[in-house]
Parts: structure tokens; sequence; C-alpha cells
């Protein structure tokens, strides 16, 4: 274990590297604050209930009132970190906080709070908390903006969903392959910054409003989908260098892209990326949140052990308690163990 002021180092040993979880969030209330009054918070809301079901949000309600001094209180985290023996988090906003139904100018307010804050809350232990900020996703035109304000702070990059509302559009949504989004592509890969794909809400809607459908199967399936605009649209063809993870460990797609290989194969209208899709997962980072020690091993086999980072979802009740323990069940060997438990992060993140 470590303490607030230790820097572990990381060395060319993998064994050396530090314990990095890469999917870990904050709440930040001034931005729930900031959108209180706004008058498209009611939409949202009934949105989110239709989304979800009544039981859901219930329950989800008392599970994150429960968790506030580990989402607010840098010294409650680090604790946490410590039992468990993570040195180092990726500490990215609560996805509740994206709110991409506001308006240009209550969007520059969420980002700017949700970035401010983050740095905040990372500057209480700089050599253990590295954090992530908000772009505005339905406002493309000032993703750019919204990027570097978060870099400027010192943050590594930002938290992006796999879609976002289309403002004043016919309810379609605009998605990660939409050509409004190529400068937003260009400016991160020309930084370095590291975009975090972490959905929130399915557009399944009242489908996976049981049982807690809308999270189970609704994550899952909205990275897919998200990834597989990026890498049927050309996005990772023209922009090579970006630095994405993708929470959930990719959803369903890692481990079922041979399909998209059969059509990218079979079908002319499946061939907007240069190359067979399947290719393009070595150009991706997965978390390692997968809740079951078969499909991490597959997800290793499919996009490669350099490839897949440590995940918690710290410290929501859909993640992992202990990320260690569930890495170790997957049984994998020494040198894609450390390098999945913190040198692949150590590299990508230019811990030194």
């Amino acid at each position: 274990m470590t303490t607030p002021d230790h820097t572990p180092g990381t060395g060319a040993d993998p064994a050396a590297a530090p314990t990095i979880d890469v999917h870990a969030h904050l709440l930040v209330p001034a931005v729930e604050a900031a959108v209180a009054a706004a008058p498209g918070l009611a939409a949202h809301r009934a949105l989110d209930a239709r989304r979800n079901g009544a039981e859901a949000l219930a329950v989800s309600g008392e599970m994150v009132r429960a968790r506030i001094p580990k989402l607010t209180d840098a010294a409650v985290r680090l604790a946490a970190m410590d039992a468990v023996g993570v040195d180092v988090q990726l500490v990215s906003p609560s996805p509740s906080h994206y709110h991409y139904w506001a308006d240009e100018e209550l969007a520059r307010t969420v980002w700017e709070t949700a970035n401010t804050a983050t740095a905040a809350h990372c500057a209480e232990a700089p050599a253990r908390l590295h954090g992530l900020g908000l772009v505005p996703q339905q406002h493309p035109k000032l993703a750019v903006e919204a990027l570097d304000h978060a870099l400027g702070l010192g943050l590594l990059g930002v938290e992006i969903s796999s879609h976002a509302p289309r403002p004043g559009a016919d309810g379609r949504g605009i998605e990660l392959s939409d050509p409004a989004y190529e400068p937003f592509w260009a400016r991160a890969e020309e930084t370095g910054a590291l975009l975090f794909l972490h959905p929130f809400g399915c557009t399944l809607d009242e489908r996976l409003d049981r049982w807690y459908l809308s999270n189970t199967v609704g994550q899952p399936t909205e990275n897919a989908v998200a990834l597989s605009h990026l890498i049927f649209s050309g996005v990772l063809d023209r922009h090579p260098g970006l630095k994405l993870v993708a929470a959930h460990g990719g959803g369903y797609l890692p481990t079922h892209i041979g399909r998209s290989d059969h059509a990218w194969r079979a079908r002319p209208d499946a061939r907007g990326c240069a190359r067979e899709p399947s290719s393009y997962l070595r150009q991706i980072w997965f978390d390692s949140l997968v809740h079951d020690p078969a499909v991490l091993r597959a997800l290793v086999a499919s996009a490669g052990a350099d490839r897949v980072l440590l995940g918690s979802d710290f410290p929501f009740d859909m993640g992992a308690d202990d990320p260690l323990a569930a890495l170790r069940a997957a049984g994998l060997d020494a040198a894609d163990f450390h390098a999945v438990r913190g040198a692949n992060a150590a590299a990508l993140l230019r811990l030194s």
C-alpha cells in the first residue's frame, strides 16, 4: 500500500509499475446546482425515468447517497484506494453530469465547473490522482474549446459518452461518426489527450426499464455501437493517434468482433473503414471491468494484453470493489497481469 504523498515508480519492469485504476468517478454538486433551475432539466429527468424505471432510480438514489464521501472527499478516496492496493486513480466526473440537453451557455457552465472541480480534487493528491474533464457533445463546435479548457487545468483529457441528442432536431442523436466532431478528434490527437468513452443512457428506452437492464444491457450495447461508429466511419483511419479508452471492456464489441469482420468482407455498405474492424482493436484501450474472468481473458485475447487497463468504476455498485482480485481471477500469466494491473496505464498516461 501507498501513502498519499508517495509516488510509485514505473521503471522498465512491468511488475514495478504502480497499480492504476483508470475508471473512477467524482461527484460535483456544483454542476447539479448550476442546472437546477434550467427549463430543460424536467424533460431530461423524465427521459431518465423512462429509460431506467422507477425502481432502478430509487435504488440508485440510495446507492449514490451512501457513497457521497467516496465520491467527493479525496481523503476518503485515498483510504479506499489503499484498502485494495490501488496506487493511482484516473478520476472522471460522474456521467450523470453530462447534461447534454443544456444550451450553449449552460453547457459552458457545466464543463467549466466540472473541469475545475476535478482538477481541484486531484490536486489534493497529485501523485496519486489524475483527472479527466467534460466536453459538450451536443454542441460539437464547442468541443475543442472545452477540451483545451480541461488540458489547461492539468487534466489528462476528457470523458465522452456514446452519443448526444441533437439540439432542436427530431430526436435523432449525434453519433461519434458525425463529421462535426472532426476538429475535436484532430485536436485530441494533436495534444495527446486521453478520451474515456463512458456511455450514459441507452436509446433502447422503455425496453430496458426493468431489472436494471438499462445498465446491464444498455451500457455494453452503447459501448459497442459507439465504437462501431468510430471504426466503420473511418475516424480511426483519419486519426490513428487518438488515445481512446473504452469503459466496460468495450461492451459487446471486442468479443463479438467476428460478425463485424464478416460484414466488412461480405457487404459493400459496411466498407467505411480501410481494414477489417477487428484490426482497430489494436488502436483502442479497454478497461478490465467485465465482471467475468472468462470474458476478461477473451478481451485480452481479442485486443492484446497491452491494450487492457485496470478499471473499477469506483465507487458505484456496478463496479469492482476489489479490482485486483477481479484481475487475478482471470488467471493471466505474470507479464500480462502486470501489464493490465498498471504498466499499460503508466505508459499511456506518461507517468514517471
